[in-house]
Formats: structure tokens, C-alpha cells, sequence
């Protein structure tokens, strides 16, 4: 049996970690795949030793606003491919999505827009989230086993976060952000952190300002979904909330072949 240990973490930032000690904390997980979201940075304005990581192929996609949204994917495993979008212009500009493909899945790390901003980016995020879903039923439709893994910036149910009240009114947790996330896995998807672990109180980002971390008054809004196919193979998943360094923290996955 083949064992894969996946990370995801939206790090705010990768250079403003970097400087928090995040090799080392990448060095002492070992995992076989991190993909990072938020990196804030392109190839020229990231220092060689994030670029490259020994034992490491790095798949790196940058908005074409300096500083903005970036996602980046570290993997031992060679990917028989890779591709940085969906194909479509106005959502691949951002930087937001990297797709590696393996033997035995394809994999999409991806930074889910924000619409806390304006009705505007609550559109597009929507938007965004439609053309996700149109281009991963895409692939699980040609029978491929696939992961998706990233800041999906809605937290599901009330379970998933703190203060459900206070908060239903605002993006990142509106009826219809809730709904997409209701339908995306109507189409075959399963929460995998959900498979083994139905308690509350479990996040993923804590608000900066209100230091709503000390508290644990959070969101859950970072996953690592798996088509259906791949559900036998999934042998755990789990939250890393101690680990520190960004207004969210990392999570796991465990696949086993």
C-alpha cells in the first residue's frame, strides 16, 4: 500500500510566514503534497529557498495583481501534468487555481474568491464557484478520482462556525453560499474531514482584529473535499489549529493505494 499525507494551508501571506519559521514546520510534517493558498507572491518576488524546496516539485500560479491571492503547490510526486485555471480569463487572472494530475487523482488546490468586499465580489465569487463545479464534474464524469483541497471562504453549516447568528447575513456564510456548498456535494463530493470528526468548535480561520483565536471563536472554511471514488482510499483527516503563523491554519488528508 502506497500512503500520501496531504497538506493545506492559506498562509496570508508566504514570505510573512517564511520569516515565521515555516520551513521548518514544512520540513518537520514531511508531507507529500502542501499545497498553499495566499501566497501574496509571484516566482521573482519569492526567495529561492521557497522556490525550491529539496525533494520537492513546486507548481506555482500568481495573480496578475502584484501581491494579491496566489496559490502554490509543493509536491514529491512528479505530476504527470499541471495547469494553472480553469480556461476561463477572468477567474485564471487571479492566480487562484493549480491542477496536478497523478495516477490515481487529479488535484485542485484553489483560493475560493472572498465576497465580503462588494456585491460585485460576491458575484464573481459565485461565479467562480459555478465554473469550479462545471469543470470538476468534468473530470469525475471521465471517471477520475479527484481531490480538492483550499480556502473555500463559506463555512458550511452552523456547525462550522461559532457565532451562526451573528454572522448569517454576512459572505462567507449566506444562504446561498451555504446552498452552493449543499449542491456541489449533491454532485458527488464528500467532506472528508467530516468523515471522522462530527464535533463543533473545529476551525480553520480566526478573525485578526477581534484575536478570535485566544477564544476559538471561528469559521471552519478550509477543506479537503474527495470525489466519491476516492472515498475507500481515504483514511484520514484531520485540522492542525496550533500551528501558527497566519489567520488560518493548515489541514490534513491521508490517502492510501
Amino acid at each position: 500500500m502506497n500512503t500520501l499525507k496531504l497538506l493545506s494551508w492559506n498562509v496570508n501571506g508566504l514570505r510573512a510566514v517564511y520569516k515565521k519559521g515555516f520551513l521548518e514546520w514544512f520540513r518537520s510534517e514531511a508531507p507529500d503534497i502542501l499545497c498553499i493558498q495566499e501566497t501574496k507572491a509571484d516566482k521573482e518576488s519569492l526567495p529561492n529557498e521557497l522556490l525550491n524546496v529539496p525533494g520537492y516539485h513546486t507548481i506555482i500560479s500568481s495573480a496578475q495583481k502584484k501581491g494579491y491571492s496566489g496559490v502554490l503547490t509543493y509536491s514529491k510526486l512528479q505530476p504527470l501534468d499541471a495547469q494553472l485555471g480553469f480556461g476561463i480569463e477572468k477567474f485564471d487572472n487571479e492566480g487562484r487555481i493549480a491542477i496536478t494530475t497523478y495516477k490515481q487523482f487529479v488535484l485542485l488546490n484553489i483560493y475560493f474568491p472572498n465576497g465580503k468586499q462588494s456585491p460585485e465580489r460576491l458575484q464573481y465569487k459565485m461565479e467562480f464557484y459555478e465554473a469550479f463545479l462545471n469543470y470538476v464534474d468534468t473530470l469525475k464524469d471521465a471517471g477520475k478520482g479527484v481531490v480538492i483541497c483550499g480556502d473555500v471562504n463559506t463555512a458550511h453549516k452552523e456547525i462550522d462556525i461559532a457565532r451562526p447568528k451573528e454572522n448569517s447575513k454576512v459572505s462567507g456564510f449566506l444562504p446561498e453560499e451555504r446552498a452552493w456548498i449543499d449542491k456541489f456535494i449533491s454532485h458527488g463530493y464528500i467532506d472528508t474531514f467530516r468523515m471522522f470528526n462530527q464535533e463543533s468548535g473545529q476551525y480553520t480561520w480566526w478573525d485578526l482584529v477581534t484575536r478570535a483565536r485566544e477564544r476559538n471563536v471561528g469559521w471552519r472554511i478550509d477543506y479537503f473535499y474527495v470525489s466519491e471514488n476516492l472515498q475507500p482510499h481515504v483514511k484520514d483527516a484531520w485540522i492542525l489549529p496550533d500551528v501558527m503563523g497566519s489567520d488560518h491554519c493548515p489541514i490534513g488528508l491521508k490517502l492510501e493505494f
